[in-house]
């Protein structure tokens, strides 16, 4: 009962910010970055953060979540104010950066750090060294996650099929939450979008799947290439696209429309086809994962399958 009436929080708070935006002319507007043409509301992340939190608070209260994973997921609040007011005046970079680091150093504190990185050959398990590499997966994980937020549906849909995976693989009741938030408010980010997520929404989710990646890895080190493979279609697009870029001599601060999703609209794909096509990426990483019991093999087929679907898309609209 509880997933229906989080559903319903998210869904009713979604369509009321809509409708204020709409009234108080709080669109996104076009620019070249854009992968949208017109004018639309913002701030749907406002809705589902406001439905994970009070969903996180229930399971806290009725001991159905571990007390570190809680606290280190419920100070995202901080980053979720923080993009809400970039979202309206567009803060300083350095300002975002530095909220994020320090949000995302308290996060790593309250969960204990990151154990053990393990490479199968090699563990490393230095702390100075783990929690280096942690704050950098953190921070990379907001950023990214921020700049793959785009297209009508697209960071909604992967991170409701992550509730689904990691509920699948691992249980425990904050990813049905978390799946039921970013649900309610897909129904009106579905192509043509009523509503944008934001800065509010993507930086919240971001830091929540780099969260959940070292909390997991804690529990069990190949945890953590599990879900590094589950964000794969993601991070693989914003990592080489932005490795391109720098090679290109790009400063990486100016917008462009690069990424391999704003390719294929660029070609003609409807933003449902485009997030369709993602799925469909996500259901064979998920099926390499659950079936293989080897990590190793299905990180490997998962990159196999990423650079395939990266050339894939470098036919459709070559990188420029």
């Amino acid at each position: 009962m509880i997933y229906v009436v989080l559903f319903l929080i998210s869904f009713s708070f979604t369509y009321f910010i809509k409708e204020y935006a709409i009234k108080k002319s709080l669109v996104a507007t076009v620019n070249e970055r854009s992968s949208h043409t017109v004018p639309t509301p913002h701030g749907g992340g406002i809705a589902v953060s406001l439905t994970w939190f009070i969903g996180l608070i229930y399971l806290y209260m009725n001991n159905q979540i571990e007390s570190s994973l809680f606290f280190a997921l419920i100070i995202c609040a901080v980053i979720a104010v923080v993009g809400l007011i970039d979202d309206i005046v567009e803060l300083s970079p350095k300002l975002r950066m530095i909220v994020f680091a320090l949000v995302g150093a308290t996060g790593l504190y309250i969960i204990g750090g990151l154990d053990t990185i393990t490479f199968g050959l090699f563990d490393i398990s230095n702390p100075i060294i783990t929690s280096i590499i942690a704050m950098l997966l953190i921070l990379w994980y907001i950023n990214l996650t921020n700049f793959i937020d785009g297209i009508d549906s697209y960071l909604a849909m992967k991170f409701i099929f992550l509730s689904v995976a990691g509920l699948i693989l691992f249980g425990g009741a904050h990813f049905a939450v978390l799946g039921v938030s970013v649900l309610g408010f897909l129904y009106w980010n579905w192509n043509k979008a009523k509503i944008f997520m934001g800065d509010v929404g993507s930086t919240l989710l971001g830091y929540t799947i780099a969260i959940i990646t070292i909390y997991y890895a804690n529990i069990e080190a190949s945890n953590l290439w599990i879900w590094v493979t589950l964000y794969g279609v993601f991070w693989f697009d914003a990592t080489v696209t932005l490795v391109r870029r720098l090679l290109n001599g790009e400063k990486p601060s100016v917008p462009h429309k690069k990424h391999a999703y704003q390719r294929l609209t660029q070609a003609g794909w409807s933003h449902s086809k485009v997030t369709l096509y993602a799925l469909g990426l996500n259901l064979v990483i998920f099926a390499f994962v659950y079936f293989i019991p080897n990590v190793a093999v299905s990180f490997a087929l998962s990159l196999v399958l990423l650079y395939g679907a990266y050339r894939f898309v470098e036919a459709k609209k070559k990188f420029e």
